[in-house]
């Protein structure tokens, strides 16, 4: 058989082949219109309720949401903390909004406010709560969240979280300003904890990654100080 004659019988075979491929998938409908129909409707209602639900419910709950929060901000601000957690009388604390509203940016958001709220009250427990509650990507607010909470932590005397935290912390967006801040924090405790290696190893990357920072100008004080202790440990 010539070359010629080769190729248009293997063209012949893939039209063959494409030809039964198509019949398959015609029967496979013929035999499952039913269930396919069905799958069909039921991708549509969800499709148009999940519009649905964005548009008459989530839009207007945000929309409140954000008119709620700003006076539980403003009480924040001025140090009125019991009026920025529980409210006013006339307007949502943090705490109701963070429930009423916690598919809502400004819910979510309560959260954190709650959280520090909680946090300079002394109430750690439920600063702790609300500030595992809360989620963000921005790049300052995030890590400032988690900061917060091992605050919490060190305030309840829960060393090891609290510096575990402030790693993640310091992790989670690296920059100039949240990173050596809780670099620093962490360091600071686990020189305390007598976990020298681990603090000259978090003071070093202040040096190295972020000398930059303000907390980069005295580091190497920071660097002697634990390689002192380090080394009076072998003696």
């Amino acid at each position: 058989m010539t070359k010629k004659g080769k190729k248009v019988e293997k063209t012949q075979q893939q039209f063959e082949n494409i030809e039964e491929t198509l019949t398959k998938t015609e029967e496979f409908i013929a035999n499952n219109q039913k269930v396919l129909s069905t799958v069909v409707v039921v991708l549509i209602v969800l499709i148009l309720g999940f519009f649905a639900v964005r548009k008459y419910y989530l839009e207007p709950k945000s929309k409140e949401a954000q008119e709620q929060i700003y006076p539980a901000q403003h009480y924040f601000e001025v140090d009125s903390l019991n009026k920025a957690l529980y409210g006013d009388g006339n307007h949502l604390g943090f705490v109701d909004i963070s429930k009423t509203y916690k598919y809502t940016k400004a819910g979510n958001l309560a959260n954190y406010y709650a959280g520090v709220a909680f946090l300079r009250k002394g109430d750690f427990d439920q600063a702790i709560h609300y500030l595992d509650k809360f989620k963000s990507d921005d790049e300052l607010v995030g890590p400032m969240a988690k900061g917060a909470m091992a605050d919490a932590y060190l305030s309840k005397g829960a060393e090891d979280e609290a510096a575990n935290l402030y790693m993640v912390a310091a992790d989670m967006k690296k920059n100039d300003f949240t990173s050596p801040l809780f670099l620093l924090k962490a360091g600071q405790l686990f020189e305390k904890m007598g976990k020298y290696d681990r603090a000259i190893q978090a003071y070093t990357r202040i040096k190295k990654d972020y000398y930059k920072s303000l907390e980069a100008r005295n580091i190497n004080k920071y660097i002697a100080r634990a390689e002192e202790k380090k080394a009076n440990l072998k003696k």
